[in-house]
């Protein structure tokens, strides 16, 4: 028994020399960098020099395909639909009738005033030659007289109500899907059908209230529109007086040819609106710049060394940013590397 316990105190013993020499292995290799703490390191980064090249500086916004002209047909008196004199999703010319609504009573009423109006007109007539023959006063003659025009005043009301029971188109347009049917009763305030003129079309945009001084009635801009590659061009036509101080956005609207109908009015589209053309603009990889709380910022290379510096940014393109002040012409930027970069980091640099 005393052999048991004297073989497990040794293998005791061995297990702990064994646990001792590994801790002082690694205490020497951690120590082994200490003594040489002072050595600088270097960083293998990729970068590229910068230089003046011709920049486009446009404006990417979103906007809507507008109809020329638009609105929603309505009947100006109450009553029943006598006839549809039009076909969904047909094209129709300006003045034609588009609905006709039962007019038999006004058309009774017509009559009655034209009957009264036959009267009064002979009345005034004989009130005029007893006048001559000073028969009657001239106050009688008067109120004859007055009866007359009364009569043929109401002529022409019952005549310009008889003419709005005809609907008609108020420009040449498209007619849309109908939402009443014959014989239905209609008041000024049922929608019957819409009417869009898109010959040409507008395209309306907002811009930020920054760029309001640099867009002009007659500027040019660009569009494209979904399942399209093509670009369209339009002119600008119209400027909102006043910024919208929700947004902090001016709304502009420009005006395209529409004849072969390739634009469907309410899509959406992709405008871009040209600022200017900047002939010797730094033009920085994107993926060299670092945000920061006021602004952005980047690396550059020192004597072989890394230096942070500050820059304003204008427009960008699809992989490169305009740098507008911070950096000068043969400036090489550090494109990799940069978020775990410091100033006076000694780098290696491979131009890309």
């Amino acid at each position: 028994m005393k052999i048991k316990y004297i073989v497990f105190a040794l293998l005791i013993l061995l297990f702990g020399y064994l646990v001792w020499q590994r801790i002082a292995k690694n205490k020497e290799k951690a120590g082994t960098p200490t003594a040489g703490k002072g050595k600088e390191t270097t960083m293998a980064v990729y970068g590229a020099i910068i230089s003046t090249e011709s920049f486009a500086d446009n404006l990417s916004l979103t906007g809507t395909i507008e109809p020329d002209e638009q609105v929603e047909i309505r009947s100006e008196v109450s009553g029943l639909i006598e006839q549809l004199n039009f076909s969904e999703g047909n094209k129709v010319s300006k003045g034609a009738i588009l609905v006709k609504i039962v007019a038999s009573d006004l058309l009774a009423q017509l009559e009655q005033a034209k009957t009264r109006t036959q009267l009064t007109s002979e009345n005034e007539r004989r009130a005029k030659l007893l006048l001559e023959k000073e028969a009657i006063s001239q106050e009688e003659y008067d109120i004859a007289s007055a009866d007359y025009r009364t009569a043929k005043s109401q002529i022409a009301y019952i005549q310009a109500q008889l003419s709005k029971t005809y609907i008609r188109a108020p420009f040449s347009g498209t007619i849309g899907l109908r939402s009443v049917s014959r014989g239905a009763y209609i008041m000024p305030t049922t929608d019957i059908a819409k009417l869009v003129k898109s010959d040409r079309i507008k395209l309306s945009f907002s811009i930020p209230e920054k760029y309001v001084n640099r867009i002009a009635v007659g500027k040019q801009v660009s569009f494209t529109i979904p399942d399209s590659k093509e670009a369209f061009e339009a002119k600008i036509f119209a400027i909102d007086p006043a910024v919208d101080l929700n947004t902090r956005t001016l709304l502009i609207k420009a005006i395209a040819d529409n004849g072969h109908d390739k634009f469907m009015p309410g899509i959406f589209a992709n405008v871009i609106l040209p600022l200017e053309t900047i002939n010797d603009a730094l033009m920085v990889p994107s993926e060299a710049l670092i945000p920061i709380q006021n602004g952005k910022k980047v690396f550059i290379v020192k004597e072989g060394k890394a230096r942070e510096v500050i820059v304003e940014t204008g427009g960008r393109t699809k992989d490169k940013v305009n740098v507008l002040s911070g950096l000068t012409s043969g400036d090489t930027v550090l494109t990799t590397g940069i978020m775990s970069l410091k100033d006076d980091v000694k780098v290696k640099v491979t131009l890309r």
